[in-house]
């Protein structure tokens, strides 16, 4: 993954901006259930983190939105609205490709378990508690998104054409935006210590969460009850090309002074704008 290092900067101002997108998930061909590189672990953790998007997108847009007001700087209040613009479209799709989960067998359970304590504890959270945790989950889903514009190989793992136009879109946008919310915390006086706490904290728990909801998907699975093939699935996906040595990067975030734009992505939002929305751009006709 290309991490080269430049000073912090906003990004421009047009770069935040919001596309009406559809897939249509199982069009021509039906879609396997096994759609991840027809992997059973690997697919089963794509459909977890599809599962925890939409309510988790609510709850950055919520905690970004309620300090809006607050913020006077016109570039980052632009660049709020096409944030909140982007966060809805993603939930919008994925609750389309959650549908089509669930048509083919997968479960819901675990992640609405999981969703629904986070929930009840953002309401007993210190009020900048949620843009704080905002902040740390844009860092996660940068990162990741990352690693999928960056390697051919994490690309290839999605079999599924529409799955993996939607992962495209959605990676674009990720790091398109990465650093709102970041800013909206540091406009807002979040201090630097609860930002590096908060980061700890949600590392600390939130591959578990991802973990055991994955796992409780994949025994529910008619071919998830060889332990053996789950063991392997796991060893693989852990050492595949979209975790293999994450952590480092995942805790550049608790540097003091850290700042997500410190990680000059913008050739690799140039190069994809073009390949996915530029005048030949694969998705294209996928805008609305």
């Amino acid at each position: 993954m290309t991490a080269n290092h430049a000073p912090a900067r906003t990004a421009p101002i047009d770069r935040v901006k919001t596309r009406r997108i559809k897939f249509d998930f199982g069009e021509p061909t039906p879609m396997v259930r096994h759609f991840a590189n027809n992997d059973l672990v690997f697919s089963h953790l794509i459909a977890t983190l599809s599962m925890s998007f939409p309510v988790g997108e609510e709850l950055f847009i919520r905690s970004v939105r309620r300090y809006s007001d607050q913020i006077t700087d016109p570039v980052l209040r632009q660049q709020i609205r096409g944030f909140i613009g982007q966060e809805m479209s993603h939930g919008q799709e994925h609750r389309r490709l959650n549908d089509k989960l669930v048509e083919i067998g997968y479960s819901t359970r675990m992640v609405d378990t999981i969703l629904k304590g986070v929930q009840r504890l953002e309401e007993w959270l210190p009020q900048r508690a949620p843009l704080a945790m905002t902040a740390a989950a844009e860092h996660f889903t940068a990162v990741l998104a990352e690693r999928i514009l960056s390697e051919q190989e994490v690309q290839d793992m999605a079999h599924d054409r529409e799955v993996k136009n939607l992962l495209m879109w959605h990676a674009l946008e990720e790091v398109e935006h990465k650093a709102v919310a970041f800013d909206v915390y540091k406009a807002v006086g979040g201090p630097e210590w609860s930002r590096i706490v908060t980061m700890l904290v949600m590392f600390g728990a939130a591959f578990p969460l991802i973990a055991a909801a994955t796992l409780v998907s994949v025994v529910q699975d008619p071919e998830g009850r060889n332990p053996i093939r789950v063991a392997r699935g796991v060893v693989a996906t852990l050492r595949g090309p979209l975790f293999k040595g994450m952590t480092p990067v995942l805790l550049r975030y608790v540097r003091p002074g850290f700042h997500p734009s410190d990680i000059d992505t913008e050739p690799l939002l140039e190069r994809w704008r073009a390949e996915l929305f530029g005048t030949d751009g694969v998705l294209v006709d996928h805008l609305k």
